[in-house]
């Protein structure tokens, strides 16, 4: 193969000794020199090489084996790549690594089950790690938009619950860490904000608690089904994880699954004191063979004022704070913060009624009925309408509804209670003056923002944020990102590239999936039929609106690449993500809105150029050039050559065959 030849001013040392005019000694020799590769330099201009050569841990050369073997000397490592492809080392621009861990805890996995499968297998959790009197049984990665059938004996997540403990008091953390299931001993646990235990039932929901409604799914009695979601959760008392007593006795086992997955760089998105004590260890261990992106994470409701307000002045100085004890660190930075500005789009269709999503929408939310066919699926059997004369009737007449048995046979004719007939839109984590408030004041401080977004809505609102923060401050330098972006309107994918923000993207979650599907777009697109065809009309406003990455990208607006691990698996899975960019289909469906679909290239830019630039890190990492950081993955097959045959479904079993960070190697793996 033909090598290219990359130089810099400061390799003139190498340039004089491949033209013959000095001899090389120890001082000017490689430490590390790797020959016969497809080396993807991600530079400016794409450019593919053969070999490369590092020295102090950085890349002193790239181009053909050649020049990079005249480089070495006799103490100079040498790696032979036998024709494989090397990239950059990969970069994750939303993740949250004290999760990526597996331990031996009660975790589902993210398997879906039935209620009485849920059942069975947390009644087993309870028998297996025997909590104590009191004590609190956790279960990770519930998947709570996948199947959780209920049946005669088990109509709820809280029964289910029930059947496993009556006692232990039992949580459900959601894959997505927004949802949770609870049973009656934990939900007895309701603490109002007078301190005291009064329990979440009817009758709190419609007193101490009636401002997390929208945030806790009820049956058809109006009491507590089990389902608490967002900050609703802080309510029960919850404890603290037991996973991180075991993260902090083995730290390095987080860098470990980031080294296994080809990630030399990271933006931890929701960074708090404990994943800072987690960093200080693997820094004093000389541990910390990655580079961490801190977005700092503060909870607005732990700054508010007796009387109710943002104290955003205490929360600015606490990032200041930390951003200052990090300063000059070349590993950690902790220079930019984490928003939310709303929860997620899943519904819950197995709800009796359905419980709606939260993610904040511009339009308000329909209101599907479901029902199971022969086979035990999901399907929609009709929609209330808000605007027919059940409805009307209801809020012109709402003192006809006010006992139980009203309200139980409105909900037995139409499938809601006569409340469900006021539109709703999800909700913004902050109202839109307060987001703009919060936002702002670590902008002015000179923070970058980085804002969870689901919803359209909560889009909207924060580009309405960045752009005031920015009018405010005069600074549109700062590389605000947004995370997820599950929907976008297509107004506000213009605005995307003309504010230059980056959306980071989880590109695994683009494809089709009817278990999941019908958690979400039927409370957004009128669905009639069944079939996987019938939740992807390409007429539907889902339809052509989610993940839209490649108008995103065509707009101006900058690609990036976040697992939000371990959200849905705790396994980063870059290759995967590349996989369902390229494709937006897993084997045997169709592929969800293929008109997004990136290129090989656009997605490998955003694991990598695009990512450091997002991390103020683009003259660090990024791409393999001279004077750049020697952070690179060795791979066992070429995506770029699978992409151009037309083999993208082959990306994502891809392994990683070795890791180097800043030069040395970190990680080695086996090919399958």
């Amino acid at each position: 193969m033909r090598g290219t030849r990359f130089f810099s001013g400061a390799l003139f040392a190498a340039l004089a000794m491949l033209c013959g005019l000095i001899p090389a000694t120890a001082a000017d020799t490689a430490d590390l020199v790797v020959t016969h590769a497809r080396i993807a330099t991600v530079d400016a201009g794409h450019r593919m090489a053969e070999a490369l050569a590092v020295r102090g841990g950085k890349i002193l050369y790239v181009g053909g084996e050649a020049g990079a073997l005249a480089l070495a000397g006799p103490n100079t490592e040498r790696v032979d790549a036998g024709g494989r492809l090397i990239l950059p080392g990969l970069i994750d621009s939303h993740i949250h690594p004290l999760g990526i861990v597996q331990f031996d805890i009660c975790d589902l996995k993210s398997q879906p089950m039935s209620l009485r499968q849920l059942s069975d297998f947390v009644r087993a959790c309870v028998e297996h790690f025997k909590p104590s009197p009191g004590e609190w049984l956790s279960v990770d990665q519930w998947n709570y938009a996948g199947h959780n059938a209920p049946d005669t004996e088990l109509p709820t997540v809280r029964a289910a619950l029930d059947r496993a403990s009556t006692t232990t008091p039992i949580q459900l953390r959601g894959n997505d860490g927004h949802h949770g299931g609870f049973n009656s001993a934990a939900l007895a646990r309701a603490v109002d904000t007078a301190g005291r235990t009064v329990g979440l039932s009817k009758a709190t929901l419609g007193t101490e608690f009636a401002r997390f409604k929208p945030l806790i799914g009820v049956d058809e009695r109006g009491e507590p089904n089990g389902a608490v979601d967002e900050e609703a959760r802080a309510i029960l008392g919850l404890p603290k994880s037991a996973r991180l007593k075991s993260l902090m006795s083995a730290p390095h086992r987080v860098v470990d699954v980031l080294h296994h997955s080809g990630i030399t760089a990271m933006q931890d998105a929701a960074a708090s004191d404990d994943n800072f004590a987690l960093y200080d260890m693997l820094l004093a261990a000389g541990q910390l063979d990655v580079r961490v992106n801190a977005a700092q994470y503060f909870a607005p409701q732990d700054f508010r004022t007796k009387d109710g307000k943002l104290d955003v002045a205490r929360a600015v100085a606490l990032a200041r704070a930390r951003r200052a004890h990090y300063a000059g660190n070349p590993l950690i930075k902790a220079e930019a913060v984490k928003l939310f500005a709303d929860g997620v789009l899943e519904g819950d269709p197995n709800a009796n009624p359905p419980t709606l999503p939260h993610g904040a929408q511009i339009k308000p939310f329909l209101l599907p009925r479901f029902k199971r066919d022969a086979d035990g699926k999901l399907q929609v059997a009709g929609y209330l309408d808000i605007n027919g004369p059940a409805c009307r009737a209801a809020l012109q007449s709402p003192q006809r509804f006010k006992s139980q048995a009203a309200i139980d046979e409105f909900r037995r004719l139409n499938g809601y209670a006569p409340a469900s007939c006021t539109p709703y839109r999800g909700v913004l984590t902050l109202p839109r003056p307060e987001l703009f408030q919060w936002a702002a004041g670590f902008h002015q401080a000179g923070f970058t923002l980085h804002v969870h977004a689901i919803g359209d809505d909560a889009l909207r609102a924060t580009l309405d944020a960045i752009e005031r923060a920015r009018k405010l401050d005069g600074v549109a330098t700062q590389a605000d990102t947004i995370a997820h972006a599950q929907l976008i309107h297509p107004d506000d994918v213009n605005r995307l590239g003309r504010d230059r923000i980056g959306v980071a993207f989880t590109y695994a979650w683009a494809y089709t999936d009817p278990d999941y599907d019908i958690s979400v777009i039927p409370f957004i697109d009128k669905v009639t039929g069944t079939g996987p065809a019938a939740l992807h009309d390409p007429s539907f406003y889902y339809e052509r609106n989610t993940y839209p990455a490649r108008s995103v990208k065509a707009a101006g607006g900058i690609l990036l690449a976040g697992s939000d691990a371990p959200v849905d698996t705790r396994d980063p899975r870059p290759f995967i993500n590349m996989q369902m960019a390229v494709t937006r289909r897993f084997a045997g469906q169709p592929a969800l809105n293929p008109s997004e679909a990136i290129s090989i290239t656009d997605v490998l830019d955003a694991y990598t150029i695009n990512g450091a630039r997002s991390l103020g890190r683009a003259d660090e990492i990024g791409s393999i050039e001279p004077g750049k950081s020697a952070d690179f993955i060795l791979l066992d097959q070429d995506i770029l050559a699978l992409a151009a045959a037309g083999d993208a479904q082959r990306i994502g079993n891809t392994q990683v065959l070795g890791t180097w960070f800043k030069g040395r190697r970190v990680y080695t793996g086996e090919s399958k």
